[in-house]
């Protein structure tokens, strides 16, 4: 070959280069089932598979900030230095790879204390069996939840100190990026979003009141976090409902995320109320070009990409500088090697581990 496929060219961000475009995007495993947030030898094999299988960037799955932020009893959590010690383990062997690997800094907010998808019942989990108090920026409920508690000011204050003290904890982890979870309706989403959002004070309102809290985070992970390491926030450009948020407020956020130090957006779609989302092949991409096209900021597209040659497009366009998989990494764990070979790279330049060159594609 003479041209090596946009799907298989480094990216370098800030001191991060990370050896190609093809990231694991984040997919809750609800596999902690101690119930004490500390990931388990399922992670080091889920995530570790996909390093091996030659993904560029491994980002986990939601890691909450403190207790009350997980989805489910059965999340990964970063509020201690007992889950950091156990991340510690899975990104020590990602590196070994050669794959960065980055965690997602969350909070459910309204959308906490439910059952795991694994269980026999769905919908918010009771105190009976071990639900707690779920809390917003209103106390309105999502579809079938109970309605959360809405957060003082000075619980607001809380939540941002908390992100904070995770990203220490990452850094500490030897994680290579810290990805902020603005987006699907959890916390901050719900900040964001006038359907979710009906404050009356600094937090709520107009545009500038309803991003405070998703600044306010970043600035509070800015500082500590490490100046030579990426920041990236994941957002839903659209709630897919008239009244909500909506792509424009996209473009006007990633522009002031990119003044406070922000490197790139993760641009997905939805999650805060139930909508009609028109889902085929690549559906959410047109707006991570979007919100690129507005900001300036580099973004990275995720949904429904399953085909190389359709993820090398992607690629190669100049408003996206990656690609993310999720259900495809599922069912493939070594999607990358197929797509080298699909793409024309040759076998010792594609991102094979030396246990695995026997069975390399030919």
């Amino acid at each position: 070959m003479t041209t090596v496929p946009a799907l298989f060219r480094p990216l370098t961000i800030r001191d991060l280069e990370i050896p190609n475009r093809i990231w694991l995007a984040p997919m809750c495993q609800y596999s902690c089932f101690a119930g004490d947030g500390v990931p388990t030898d399922w992670h080091l094999v889920h995530l570790g598979a996909r390093a091996t299988g030659g993904f560029g960037l491994i980002l986990t799955e939601a890691a909450a900030v403190a207790p009350e932020g997980r989805i489910s009893a059965q999340d990964a959590g970063l509020w201690d230095d007992v889950q950091a010690g156990a991340w510690q383990r899975i990104t020590d062997f990602v590196h070994t790879q050669g794959s960065a690997i980055g965690v997602q800094l969350a909070h459910a907010g309204r959308k906490a204390s439910v059952y795991s998808p694994f269980a026999d019942q769905s919908g918010s989990l009771p105190a009976t069996d071990g639900g707690w108090t779920t809390v917003g920026p209103s106390p309105i409920a999502f579809d079938g939840f109970v309605p959360p508690a809405a957060l003082s000011t000075d619980q607001i204050a809380e939540v941002v100190d908390a992100f904070a003290a995770a990203a220490r904890r990452a850094d500490a982890a030897g994680f290579d990026v810290v990805e902020i979870h603005a987006a699907h309706g959890y916390l901050l989403h719900q900040f964001l979003s006038p359907l979710s959002n009906e404050r009356a004070d600094a937090y709520g309102g107009d545009f500038d009141n309803r991003v405070r809290i998703v600044l306010e985070v970043v600035e509070a992970v800015r500082k500590v976090w490490p100046h030579s390491k990426p920041l990236f926030v994941r957002i839903s450009a659209t709630d897919w409902t008239e009244g909500g948020w909506d792509t424009a407020d996209s473009g006007r956020l990633a522009r002031l995320l990119g003044d406070r130090g922000v490197d790139l957006i993760d641009v997905s779609t939805g999650g805060n109320v139930h909508a009609d989302i028109p889902v085929e092949p690549g559906y959410q991409v047109d707006f991570a070009r979007s919100v690129h096209r507005d900001s300036g900021i580099a973004t990275a597209a995720v949904g429904l990409i399953t085909q190389p040659d359709q993820a090398e497009k992607i690629a190669g366009d100049d408003d996206i500088s990656a690609v993310l998989l999720a259900r495809a990494a599922l069912r493939e764990p070594a999607w990358p090697l197929r797509a080298a070979h699909e793409l024309g790279v040759a076998r010792q330049d594609a991102p094979y581990p030396d246990q695995y060159t026997r069975g390399a594609w030919r």
